[in-house]
């Protein structure tokens, strides 16, 4: 079953939290998962006219039947009720995969930070090469009609108000969506004081643990 985020928490009690700066007397622990690898080949090499659709079918995509998820990641989030997800088919399935048992809790709040294809002619590239390049022209203030740094960092802390709510109230929650906007969400945690445990990488399935004890609550 799959639900929007209003089920997560009333509005109130989610207006509350927010406001009081994610205070608990318990400690609590956020879980940001990549979603797993995507139906779609990964590494075709493309000129940047074919990156820009290679984007769109990579949006589209959903879980490669043969990507499984890890049984460690599997034991971090079994005796959850629900799990967060983007929405987007690559990670709802593999919240589905990951968490059968669990609520799916979609919400584009977490989609990933779009990328644009820069124009770049003569120029052919593997799909990953052509990602990090993008990346550093986004960072740098290319994003032609698609969401800049600035705002993507403002999601990002309204996302971890979402997530920090429903550790407030359950102690534990998860998030499978996107590498880099996990990344930004992770920063955001961070900087409330949780600590963290694993790293940010390119790599399907990867988790990082984020954590916070009550002393260190403000």
């Amino acid at each position: 079953m799959t639900a929007q985020r209003s089920a997560a928490l009333p509005p109130e009690d989610q207006r509350r939290e927010s406001a009081a700066g994610g205070e608990s007397r318990s400690a609590q622990r956020i879980i940001l998962i990549r979603h797993g690898q995507p139906d779609i080949q990964i590494s075709p090499r493309t000129s940047h006219h074919e990156f820009r659709v290679y984007i769109d079918a990579y949006e589209e995509a959903g879980l490669d039947p043969d990507s499984v998820p890890p049984e460690e990641l599997q034991d971090l989030v079994g005796e959850l009720s629900a799990v967060f997800t983007s929405g987007r088919r690559r990670a709802h399935d593999s919240a589905r995969a990951l968490a059968p048992h669990a609520e799916l809790i979609a919400d584009p709040l977490f989609a990933e930070a779009p990328l644009a294809s820069p124009p770049i002619p003569m120029l052919r590239m593997k799909v990953p090469k052509w990602a990090v390049v993008a990346r550093i022209l986004w960072h740098a203030g290319y994003h032609p009609e698609i969401e800049n740094y600035r705002r993507a960092k403002h999601r990002a802390a309204a996302a971890a108000d979402v997530l920090v709510a429903r550790a407030n109230r359950d102690g534990v929650t998860a998030l499978v969506a996107h590498g880099y906007f996990n990344l930004i969400i992770g920063r955001e945690l961070r900087h409330r004081g949780f600590a963290k445990s694993g790293t940010h990488r390119a790599r399907f399935w990867n988790s990082v643990i984020y954590s916070r004890e009550p002393s260190n609550t403000s």
